[in-house]
């Protein structure tokens, strides 16, 4: 069941693979075959279907990104799981690293002790 006021994102990614990129389906078939997708899975979509080689545009789409507080627990525990610094997941995640910094002192059980 979809939560209220969040997109549908199965249906929007199940649409813009039929209508833009079917030759893309296969690869994306086992992300979206999931009951529910997380967030890490909708980035991985992202950039199956839109290879950015233009790193100004996507620099200018990553100004106005919110996350939720089920995103930021999920992009800190991708952290402990592969041992990544704060640069180095501020730069898989395209993300500021004082962002990260600060997601850290807001949640304590993620801070290097």
């Amino acid at each position: 069941m979809q939560k209220i006021g969040s997109p549908d994102y199965k249906k929007i990614y199940n649409d813009i693979i039929t209508k833009k990129y079917p030759e893309k389906r296969e690869q994306c078939n086992s992300i979206l075959k999931k009951q529910e997708l997380s967030f890490l899975d909708i980035i991985k979509l992202n950039s199956l279907l839109f290879d950015v080689k233009n790193k100004e545009v996507s620099i200018s789409n990553q100004r106005h990104k919110s996350y939720d507080v089920l995103a930021i627990h999920e992009i800190l525990e991708y952290q402990i799981k592969n041992k990544l610094n704060n640069s180095q997941l501020a730069i898989h995640f395209k993300l500021s690293r004082n962002t990260i910094a600060k997601w850290k002192k807001l949640f304590s059980q993620y801070s290097n002790n």
